[in-house]
């Protein structure tokens, strides 16, 4: 961040802003261990440090600890509700939605809303949201905004908007974009499964409705092997550091559904919009209008 904040030309401090970025990715899957319990479980200072990086980082603990532990026990489950998730139509559902319904779930389903995650998934689906529907419970929702945005406006008083800009606005910007994409890709993929409740296991989810997430060894380093998103779906007490070892260990583990950070790959996942049933699978919605209606799984 220093040389962000100090270096010359501007290239290099865009590239040192989007290295930042990236780190505070790294540095968010440690936070997201440490409130599954897989790290640092009785130390106050590594708690306290930790609790700290989600109040500045837009992610204040209780409003993630909440939607989290709801998306670990309710992933890919039809109807299971979109907390902390991207919310899942059916064919047959979104068919027989009225044109705001149907308006409002293709905005919630936009890149968009990844593009800018920032302030759609971060500050009002993390902070502000949470915050007008249970204020006594999400109290830290606005000392998260508070402190988040008070830093911000500190960095221009005493150094100037240009290098708030590098050292805190472009890191947020990148850091939060790129977590929102690992996110849905994770389970919004080509060959993902989405069941009813009826049907859904929670080994099932995390073994096909769970992403390998292929990536280099600097970008499974940067994103703290967070791609490696079946094994920690099916145990989440398995420390970051150690996901890659309990996939080699264990056969199961060897032969998940996959998909990459190549441009065509994210293109299709983000392509993904409604659950068919009869097909079994996630299509668009240029698809969606093409066929008949089915009756959900």
């Amino acid at each position: 961040m220093s040389v962000a904040a100090m270096a010359d030309p501007i290239w290099i401090r865009s590239l040192a802003s989007l290295l930042s970025g990236l780190v505070i990715v790294r540095l968010f899957i440690i936070y997201h261990d440490y409130q599954h319990g897989a790290i640092f479980k009785g130390s106050w200072l590594g708690g306290f440090i930790l609790s700290a990086y989600g109040f500045l980082m837009l992610t204040p603990p209780t409003v993630w600890k909440r939607s989290h532990d709801h998306h670990h026990h309710n992933n890919s489950k039809l109807f299971g509700g979109s907390i902390g998730s991207f919310p899942i139509m059916t064919t047959e559902r979104y068919l027989s939605a009225t044109s705001n319904e149907q308006l409002e779930y293709r905005v919630a389903r936009s890149p968009f809303v990844i593009l800018f995650g920032y302030l759609t998934v971060f500050l009002f689906g993390m902070c502000l949201q949470p915050f007008l529907v249970d204020r006594k419970r999400h109290w830290d929702a606005p000392v998260s905004i508070s402190i988040h945005f008070g830093l911000l406006v500190a960095c221009i008083w005493f150094f100037g908007w240009l290098t708030a800009f590098f050292v805190l606005v472009m890191p947020a910007l990148i850091a939060t974009m790129t977590g929102a994409y690992l996110f849905y890709a994770q389970h919004n993929f080509p060959s993902a499964k989405i069941r009813s409740r009826e049907r859904w296991t929670y080994t099932g989810a995390a073994l096909q409705s769970s992403s390998f997430l292929k990536m280099s060894p600097i970008m499974n380093w940067l994103t703290g092997n967070i791609g490696y998103h079946h094994v920690h779906h099916l145990n989440s007490k398995i420390p970051f550091y150690r996901l890659p070892e309990a996939m080699a260990a264990l056969p199961l583990l060897q032969t998940p559904n996959t998909t990459t950070l190549h441009v065509f790959d994210i293109i299709r996942c983000l392509r993904l919009k409604l659950w068919d049933a009869k097909r079994d699978r996630f299509i668009t919605f240029a698809e969606a209008v093409t066929q008949p209606r089915s009756v959900s799984k």
